[in-house]
């Protein structure tokens, strides 16, 4: 009897649901929008859940009967006491019967990595850093982001460029190539009304003015340069810590860069790799070589105990095929 797999990646802007074969022949992709509870509140939650999983098994020819075991990563799913109440509401979609396991989405990148353990970095709209050692424990961040002291996501690399715009208008700091940009983003008359505005709450710049940060450092603008710079140390040494608590500096962990910022140019991960190398030598600093959704169903097989030599294999066919249901 035919074996199947469902891996669903509940994230902040969409959630994509995977339906494959034990083997890994990619049957079915549904998609739904965001469904980070924080944001949304569980009821949505388990609604694009719902949808996604039903498109993937409608494309697949099969329904929830028909599944050996789910895997879900889960963006705001941070802390053990929300364990309970994110199964509980999976149970309401997914029928009680069906063998689960959950992660926070940050999780599903190291998963698809070649030896199933290792770190994920994500920095996209916020930054969160997750690992797991060749034991199965996990260490992480908080993923709060600028509360917890933690940088740099697109969010906070724009609160940090602004600041540098209000040095030059307070004669703190040297002008900068952001300036302009900046002013022409929020749409305000000169630097002067855009500080103002920004002061008074009526301009707004927030993470999608990101790409302008990379677009200065491009032209060679050194203030620019030096917020990558900044991003880069820091989002190393979230990496670097995570490391540290799972005693893995001395191993050859893979380093799976996830998120918006490490597709702009220069690239972010230049700047983060001298911090990382320093402590972790053997480290490789790595693409996300598939859709995140391919680790959750990695998580599902693991639920199952699959082997991992068997995973492996699968994982190369759901590289391979994934492609054609995007």
């Amino acid at each position: 009897m035919m074996d199947y797999f469902l891996g669903v990646d509940v994230g902040s802007s969409k959630t994509q649901a995977l339906v494959t074969t034990a083997d890994g022949q990619v049957l079915g992709l549904g998609q739904a929008g965001g469904g980070n509870p924080d944001v949304v509140g569980m009821a949505a939650f388990q609604q694009v859940v719902a949808q996604a999983t039903q498109q993937a098994l409608a494309v697949a020819g099969l329904s929830l009967p028909n599944l050996r075991a789910a895997g879900v990563g889960i963006s705001g799913f941070d802390w053990p006491s929300q364990r309970i109440g994110f199964l509980k509401a999976l149970y309401h979609v997914l029928g009680p019967d069906l063998p689960l396991e959950i992660v926070n989405d940050a999780v599903l990148g190291l998963l698809i990595s070649p030896r199933g353990w290792g770190i994920s970095l994500v920095s996209g709209t916020g930054c969160n850093c997750w690992g797991r050692n060749p034991q199965g424990d996990y260490a992480h961040m908080t993923g709060y982001g600028d509360l917890m002291g933690e940088y740099a996501g697109a969010t906070e690399l724009v609160a940090r460029a602004i600041h540098f715009v209000a040095y030059q208008w307070t004669g703190r700091g040297q002008p900068t190539g952001l300036t302009p940009l900046f002013i022409q983003k929020a749409g305000a008359k000169d630097l002067g009304d855009l500080i103002e505005g920004l002061c008074r709450g009526y301009y707004h710049l927030g993470a999608e003015a990101a790409p302008l940060v990379f677009e200065c450092a491009r032209e060679g603008d050194q203030v620019a340069l030096a917020l990558l710079d900044w991003a880069g140390r820091e989002l190393g040494a979230m990496v670097v810590t995570v490391a540290r608590r799972l005693n893995m500096t001395h191993l050859a962990p893979d380093i799976i860069l996830i998120g918006s910022m490490f597709k702009n140019q220069p690239a972010l991960a230049d700047f983060v790799r001298p911090v990382v190398l320093e402590a972790m030598p053997k480290a490789r600093l790595l693409p996300l070589p598939t859709l995140p959704v391919v680790g959750a169903v990695v998580l599902a097989m693991e639920v199952v105990r699959i082997p991992r030599n068997r995973i492996q294999q699968a994982l190369e066919n759901l590289q391979q095929t994934v492609i054609s249901f995007q």
